[in-house]
């Protein structure tokens, strides 16, 4: 029996890559994905500055542009593929011997810069340093014609000095609704032309070098503020530490566009009324967007449920006597709406009261704007009036003769839903405080001596007694928006006003309860 082991004769397979020997058939097969603008297995100089780099026809054709019509199977050659294609078809014109004939390529660069090039075409990733590095690398890229490497700087963090302090931001960082596109998306790609092009407003043939470029600075924001919102972009809480701390957040995600960011940054408040059996949103005028804004129609209270989910929207219009309620949701930021409680403050509208007509009847209340409160009110009920499908109620003489409806500024009236003066309802759960006071119903009630803890018992009387109108300075006030649809009115038909039922109210009663509210100097 024979014992003898038959040695085992290794399989030599050739590795991918580069293969030097031109009578291998399969000598390109590994390089499928780099074109043939150079042969591969020659070696080429490039004197950068003052360092010589030599590199394969392999290296020199990895990074070319195949999304220019060329011919078939043809692309767009990189600014050393065109030299060295050059060098060669004059050697075989010549009839002279291509190893010879090749030439030098010396281009007058930076050659630090180039070595990180040059590590990109033999097939390493390169990822920029700082925002200096990164223009260099982009400059030589669109001046080399390199358009592998200009798209991955394109998808690379963004570089940018904001105030005195330099910052790496991924781009994904704004990938939730409403963040993009933004100030880096926009003007960061502007300021650096498109991936498929060169510099804007210069032309390739004949440029000697690539302009200047100045890494993106952003002198006039701050730096701290910003580091802020990254902490916030990335998903971390951040401490409101007063009013003007968020004024200047908000301030700097209007300037960047980050559109989803401010909405969550609004002041607001959303609860839910155990009561009312609803979700509602507390959020000043001034930060209401249209696209947020809805009417639901109300529900009646048989068929409530304990469920704190949102209702369900109805189609509209509204029938005949039904009554809705104004809805908002923060645009990009709440995944659905809730009724809206409006707060108008500034002390910028006046509550007119007029006495009742009979001792069994109350006042009379409208509510009048002024300056921007005024328009921004008139611009809110037209969105209402726009979400009901009411029609225009302006005359269209009127119109033609004033120059349009939009040559006018917004007001309440125009809106076609209500007067300039708003009815407003004050229901008996209403909060109203008056003077620094609370009021009670329409009379003054139990109020507290300051300091005491004792109550004492005023003389109840009607607003405005002995038959006189009064206006009150609302410093504050917060508003539920209803909808209501009066039948018999207009010949027949019904009629749609919207109505300010008063949630909490904080007003001066005349010149001498804003004096009381007056402060000194300190």
């Amino acid at each position: 029996m024979d014992n003898s082991i038959t040695p085992i004769t290794p399989v030599i397979v050739d590795p991918p890559g580069i293969l030097r020997d031109p009578n291998v058939p399969q000598a390109r097969k590994y390089n499928t994905d780099i074109p043939d603008e150079l042969p591969h297995e020659k070696v080429f100089p490039i004197q950068i500055g003052t360092e010589l780099f030599k590199l394969s026809g392999a290296s020199l054709s990895s990074d070319e542009d195949d999304s220019r019509p060329q011919a078939k199977n043809s692309r767009a050659p990189s600014y050393f593929s065109r030299y060295f294609q050059c060098q060669l078809k004059t050697a075989e014109v010549n009839g002279s011997d291509p190893n010879t004939a090749i030439r030098t390529l010396y281009i007058d660069r930076d050659p630090l810069t180039f070595k990180d090039i040059s590590l990109h075409l033999q097939g390493y990733h390169i990822a920029p340093r700082n925002a200096s590095h990164f223009v260099r690398l982009f400059a030589d890229a669109q001046f080399y014609s390199l358009p592998r490497l200009i798209s991955q700087l394109y998808e690379e963090n963004i570089f940018i000095t904001i105030g005195n302090q330099e910052f790496q931001i991924p781009r994904d960082l704004f990938s939730e609704p409403g963040n993009s596109p933004n100030y880096f998306s926009l003007g960061f790609a502007v300021f650096f032309s498109t991936p498929k092009e060169i510099f804007p407003g210069l032309s390739r043939e004949g440029l000697l070098r690539p302009p200047s470029i100045v890494p993106p600075c952003v002198p006039n924001r701050s730096a701290h503020t910003f580091s802020e919102i990254l902490h916030l972009l990335r998903g971390y809480p951040l401490e409101i530490r007063s009013p003007e701390h968020r004024a200047e957040l908000l301030r700097d995600c209007r300037y960047f566009h980050l559109k989803g960011l401010e909405q969550k940054l609004i002041p607001h408040s959303i609860s839910y009324n155990l009561l009312r059996n609803k979700h509602e949103i507390t959020i000043r005028l001034s930060d209401i967007r249209q696209s947020g804004i809805s009417i639901l129609s109300d529900t009646p209270s048989s068929t409530a449920t304990s469920s704190p989910l949102p209702l369900t929207p109805s189609p509209l219009p509204l029938p005949q006597s039904s009554i809705g309620w104004v809805n908002y949701a923060r645009p990009f930021t709440d995944p659905h709406p809730y009724e809206l409680i409006l707060e108008i403050g500034d002390s910028l509208s006046l509550l007119h009261i007029s006495p009742p007509s009979s001792s069994n009847s109350k006042p009379t209340l409208r509510l009048e704007f002024f300056a921007e409160t005024k328009k921004r009110m008139g611009k809110l009920l037209e969105v209402v009036a726009t979400k009901l499908n009411l029609p225009n109620t302006q005359p269209l003489g009127l119109l033609m003769r004033n120059g349009g409806k939009s040559s006018e500024p917004p007001s309440p009236g125009r809106s076609g839903i209500c007067e300039d003066w708003m009815v407003v309802g004050v229901e008996e759960e209403a909060a109203v405080r008056v003077d620094g006071r609370e009021w009670d119903g329409w009379g003054w009630g139990s109020v507290e001596e300051g300091g005491t803890g004792k109550k004492r018992k005023v003389e109840e009387g009607w607003v405005g007694g002995g038959g006189r109108e009064e206006s009150w300075v609302v410093k504050t006030g917060q508003w539920r928006l209803r909808i209501e649809s009066h039948l018999g009115v207009a010949g027949g038909k019904g009629k749609v006003e919207c109505v300010l039922m008063a949630v909490k109210i904080d007003a001066l009663r005349g010149e001498r309860g804003r004096n009381l509210a007056r402060g000194f100097l300190d």
